[in-house]
């Protein structure tokens, strides 16, 4: 019988710290309901004593979610474990995730404690939060730099300390996978209590190695494995949730095992956190890339042709990405719209949502002849994901041209005063967005602005994802319009939004102010501090 192999996905964790991305709590919850209907079998929804907004969000996501288990990281202290099960205890199905580093490295310079207190705490810590919270998960960070026994020894404690899941975390992805699988398998021969827990690891790609680490630990008795969509995450991220599931059910032949992922879904979540996030995939990504199914060889061609298997071991199918020959233009009804949706995995829009999306539709219809299944996308991902809107872009224009200096004016609706400013830039996009810092009275620094085509065609609609930063917070914005100039000044704008909400959520008044000196105010009288949502 196969064995079945538990999905922790630890996006909204250890994905949200992976440098750049910073996701609110609505942006959060949409993911945990994406990652639900995926069929993962644990969220890591955040590590709540970090800050307000991971506990808001690891709250917000233990009352929403409700097929799966929710989880909460906490360090191995009383002060943290109170506060994620403060957070997590809205769950059906909660789990509480401590850890502590047990390596030498890390003992002596990060924690400066002595290996007999490394084990007493752990088995403490474990066993106070078993009081809490039902199912107690325990990790060793550093485990793949730590003294086997020694390793050995800090599970044995805590596994008798009541842990259910240990955790082995291959930290800084040190490992490789023929080492990783016998550290496993010496785990499974010399912990004597090893049964009573479920072995899960966490492993890094440093060197390239996450999922080929994890795979060799699924052969050697591991039960469970954490990952992330996309592969995100510290540093060079996280094994990736979606080879690990392919490999698994493409090899069944070697692995033998089976997951709860429904996997025409991995598609439509992958694009989900990419939009979000801000963090694109890069085209030749294994299974969901844009080039993942692509053949341009004429050899290759050819033998596609004649058979698909002769150069496709899945199908694109299988991870969501489906062929489909209706055309969707100008004179397309909304019936027909909402098929499409449907077919393309987006049954659980509100009608609300559909009705709003429809209209976009067909606005884009006007703009160019045929709208495709990424402009579709790119239209329902505006849609969900948008916050409250402090401001909104109601007008610009632009002057520019060779040998001129580029000139735009917008006009901003902040509540109900309408700001009007112009400003002068090296081309239209600079001009634009130093014109709308002026309307939103706020120094903003850009630190990425990326630009892609939904579809090919002269008409293609642009999409635009621009990070900007205030202070040390980064935030996200995307714009999408056929015209480019226009697209880039909504996706500034959108993240301007995304800021608004995100420390109107998190950050009191004063720890707003002091996070904002020296960014508002710079051209005079004008909104600047004030712009809070009502």
């Amino acid at each position: 019988m196969p064995k079945r192999i538990y999905l922790f996905d630890t996006t909204l964790r250890d994905g949200e710290q992976t440098p750049g991305v910073s996701l609110n709590v609505h942006e959060k919850l949409q993911i945990a309901k994406q990652l639900e209907q995926l069929g993962v079998d644990v969220i890591e929804a955040g590590f709540p004593i970090a800050s307000n907004g991971d506990f808001e969000a690891v709250m917000e996501i233990a009352r929403n979610v409700r097929e799966v288990t929710v989880a909460a990281l906490a360090r191995a202290t009383k002060k943290d474990i109170d506060r994620a099960w403060e957070a997590l205890k809205y769950a059906v199905k909660p789990r509480l995730h401590t850890f502590i580093a047990t390596s030498d490295l890390h003992m002596e310079y990060k924690l400066k404690m002595a290996p007999e207190e490394v084990i007493q705490s752990a088995a403490e810590m474990v066993a106070y939060a078993k009081t809490l919270c039902p199912e107690v998960e325990f990790s060793p960070e550093d485990a793949s730099r730590t003294s086997p026994q020694f390793l050995f020894r800090v599970l044995e404690a805590v596994i008798d300390a009541g842990a259910d899941v240990v955790n082995i975390a291959d930290t800084v992805g040190y490992m490789a996978p023929g080492e990783f699988g016998k550290l496993i398998r010496d785990i499974r021969e010399n912990v004597p209590n090893i049964h009573k827990a479920i072995l899960s690891v966490h492993c890094h790609n440093d060197l390239g190695m996450a999922v080929a680490n994890s795979l060799a630990a699924v052969e050697n008795g591991a039960e469970q494995v954490e990952c992330t969509i996309n592969g995100l995450g510290e540093r060079a991220g996280n094994a990736a949730l979606e080879e690990i599931v392919m490999a698994l059910r493409t090899r069944h032949d070697v692995y033998n095992t089976n997951t709860g992922i429904h996997t025409e879904k991995l598609y439509r979540t992958s694009k989900m956190v990419s939009y979000l996030t801000g963090v694109h995939v890069q085209p030749n990504k294994a299974i969901i890339g844009a080039n993942a199914f692509a053949h341009e060889s004429g050899i290759h061609q050819h033998g596609m042709l004649s058979h698909r298997q002769t150069y496709e071991i899945m199908t694109p199918e299988s991870v969501g990405l489906k062929q489909n020959h209706i055309v969707l233009g100008k004179h397309s009804g909304r019936h027909a719209f909402e098929e499409r949706l449907r077919e393309m995995g987006y049954s659980s829009l509100t009608a609300n949502e559909v009705t709003n999306i429809f209209a976009k539709f067909k606005d884009l219809a006007d703009k160019k002849k045929f709208v495709m299944d990424d402009d579709i996308e790119t239209l329902v991902s505006q849609e969900t994901s948008k916050v409250s809107e402090a401001y909104t872009l109601e007008h610009f224009q632009i002057t520019s041209g060779s040998g001129m200096l580029a000139t735009s004016t917008v006009r901003i609706r902040h509540k109900d005063r309408v700001i009007e400013e112009a400003a002068c830039g090296d081309g239209p996009v600079d001009a634009t967005f130093k014109a709308i810092d002026r309307a939103v009275n706020m120094r903003i620094t850009l630190e990425d602005y990326y630009i892609k085509a939904a579809t090919g065609g002269r008409d293609a609609l642009g999409q635009v994802t621009t990070k900007i930063s205030v202070g040390s917070m980064v935030f996200v914005g995307h714009g999408a319009s056929t015209d480019i100039i226009e697209a880039s000044a909504r996706a500034y704008v959108n993240a301007v939004n995304n800021m608004v909400y995100r420390l109107d959520m998190n950050v009191d008044q004063t720890q707003k102010a002091a996070l904002l000196a020296g960014s508002c105010n710079f051209f005079g009288e004008g909104v600047g501090l004030n712009w809070g949502l009502e």
